[in-house]
């Protein structure tokens, strides 16, 4: 039996922030699935998660722990499919290390992603989002730092790690005002601000103070602000937000959704899908295409764009008083029949 606790380790440790360059919120979403594997794992099989082995991470373990999470933990495919290639990213790592464990990495391999719809993307209207970030109190230093966030997540279509992730170094308040982003994959951009961001964002700035942490964005003690303490945060606004929208009621808005509505706004402002990837930094313009799928704007003008066929006309006309009463109830049936 191989321990799997000396595999892991170097894995997540070594082998993925050193070797291959991952972002440190890659390697912490990697290391949060093999958490919810080894808890799954160690249950299953009664054993301490350090007393696990590589040969109990075999193909039917995987698969009861797929199902698990999407129907005991309620994850969608997306997030179980997530979940499949971190531990494939894993036995590729180990397959180099333990032959004699390639049989068990090839039946693993084989476990096929899970194909599933593809809904189009919630987002807010420019109404919901005004609902907001007008919700903080502005006459508070909390109030002031909610609204920065709320504002700079919008505006710049920010993902939640890389809003609560920038640091002071990264703001520039100069004309004109922009901030760098280090986004997924290590990829930096750089984006303007709206004047009206930046006027929010020297708001925080001057009551900010001094801090530990360097981030720009910092929580009541001091300490950087979480992603969840954000998500705390953009839950309690929308809640209050809905007094003023009737959209927001009963309403669940993650801080994605604040990003699917700025990449809204900018497809419907440009026109262009390669704009609103640069500005949301994504590698792939095919990520993008799902704004196209959301807007109908693009669709709408694509058909006023094409001159529809000429065709001939006409117009049906039933062949007896049944028939047309038939099609038409409001049509008086005759008492005798049309003789055949």
């Amino acid at each position: 039996m191989t321990p799997i606790a000396p595999l892991i380790t170097p894995f997540l440790r070594e082998h993925m922030p050193v070797e291959r360059g991952y972002s440190p919120h890659t390697c912490e979403t990697y290391a949060h699935a093999f958490r919810l594997l080894f808890v799954f794992a160690s249950e299953r099989l009664e054993q301490r998660p350090s007393q696990l082995c590589l040969e109990h991470i075999d193909a039917a373990l995987v698969l009861n722990f797929l199902a698990h999470i999407e129907q005991q933990r309620g994850n969608d495919a997306t997030t179980r499919n997530a979940r499949l290639a971190a531990i494939k990213a894993f036995m590729r790592y180990v397959e180099f290390r333990v032959p004699s464990a390639l049989e068990q990495i090839r039946q693993i391999h084989a476990i096929p992603t899970k194909r599933h719809d593809q809904a189009l993307v919630r987002h807010l209207t420019i109404g919901e989002v005004r609902a907001i970030l007008d919700a903080p109190n502005l006459t508070t230093r909390l109030g002031i730092r909610d609204r920065a966030m709320l504002h700079l997540c919008f505006a710049c279509g920010l993902r939640v790690s890389e809003l609560v992730g920038i640091q002071l170094e990264q703001v520039s308040l100069h004309q004109p005002p922009s901030i760098r982003v280090h986004g997924k994959g290590r990829k930096e951009r750089s984006l303007p601000l709206w004047k009206e961001t930046a006027a929010d964002l020297r708001a925080w700035l001057a009551v900010r103070g001094p801090a530990r942490a360097p981030e720009v964005f910092v929580n009541a003690e001091g300490a950087a602000m979480t992603r969840a303490g954000f998500e705390y945060i953009l839950e309690k606004h929308t809640r209050a937000g809905a007094a003023e929208c009737q959209g927001l009621v009963g309403r669940s808005v993650s801080p994605h959704q604040l990003r699917h509505s700025c990449a809204v706004m900018m497809l419907q402002a440009t026109h262009d899908i390669r704009k609103v990837a640069l500005w949301l930094g994504h590698a792939d313009v095919r990520t993008t295409e799902i704004y196209l799928r959301l807007d109908p704007s693009e669709k709408l003008e694509a058909v006023e764009a094409v001159l529809p066929p000429a065709l001939r006309r006409g117009q049906f006309k039933a062949p007896d008083a049944l028939i047309a009463s038939l099609l038409d109830p409001r049509t008086p049936t005759q008492a005798t029949a049309t003789p055949t």
